[in-house]
């Protein structure tokens, strides 16, 4: 049946039981990870959240992982979602968790320019092929940096791989959510803005993972994109991780054998 209720369809915490646990105890993880491996702070430009969260691992770094949180680009940071470099900086990857200007002062449009600056500035920190990742809207944010003409040619040719987790690759039906009062997307933007409507970069890599308990909306979107950039001569495929929801998936990053730090790094071109 069409969707009706887009409001539900990207509400995920009424449909996970004690959402809020998991919510409470992302901080907790992440001040635990600061605590072990304190990162060096970046700045990619003046504003109060263009900062980076630079962690570097304690062997020979073996290339840099930008992690991108979610939030509907409206809420979190790396202090709820630094403790997702766990399981990359145990496999020898520097790790760039990148703070950007909420939609609450920025709109979509601006973001995007926001994580291509910081991404540029972590390539310059740190040698060796770079692997993209990020959750929900993170997930939008990293397919997006490998649409054409997004990253200059030097930094694009290190990409090894992306993946992106519960990923919202089609921006218009947000066009239909109350969130879009303070998201300010109109059709245009919208549309200029979904990887899914644009051009991957020739040769680009990219994952798409999503919670099998995830809302159908995410399990679509996640979908579409590996679906339309694979019709475009992108490599690309769809995971649907089993047992899994919006909430929980991301743990898979948090660990070095987790499913997500494998599809990661172990697909990766380097």
């Amino acid at each position: 049946m069409p969707i009706t209720d887009w409001d539900d369809a990207y509400a995920n915490a009424a449909h996970i039981p004690g959402a809020e646990r998991f919510l409470a105890d992302w901080p907790a993880r992440t001040a635990a990870l600061r605590d072990l491996h304190p990162p060096e702070v970046l700045r990619y430009g003046p504003g109060a959240r263009q900062m980076i969260d630079l962690f570097r691992p304690e062997t020979a770094v073996q290339g840099l992982t930008v992690v991108v949180h979610g939030g509907y680009w409206m809420r979190f940071s790396p202090d709820e979602f630094g403790f997702l470099a766990g399981g990359p900086l145990a496999r020898g990857q520097a790790v760039a968790a990148l703070r950007y200007t909420l939609a609450t002062e920025a709109r979509i449009a601006e973001i995007t320019r926001e994580i291509a600056a910081a991404i540029r500035v972590a390539a310059a920190a740190v040698p060796g092929p770079i692997h993209l990742t990020g959750h929900s809207a993170g997930g939008h944010l990293v397919t997006r940096m490998v649409c054409e003409g997004v990253l200059e040619d030097a930094v694009a040719a290190r990409i090894g791989h992306v993946l992106s987790v519960s990923g919202v690759h089609d921006l218009r039906p947000l066009l239909r959510t109350g969130m879009n009062a303070t998201l300010r997307l109109d059709a245009a933007e919208a549309a200029a803005e979904s990887p899914a409507l644009l051009l991957p970069r020739p040769g680009v890599r990219v994952t798409c993972a999503v919670g099998a308990d995830e809302r159908p909306e995410f399990r679509r979107q996640t979908d579409l994109l590996a679906n339309v950039w694979w019709g475009l001569g992108a490599e690309t495929r769809a995971v649907h991780l089993p047992g899994l929801h919006h909430f929980d998936v991301i743990d898979g990053l948090a660990a070095p054998d987790g499913a997500l730090t494998r599809l990661l790094l172990d697909q990766s071109r380097s």
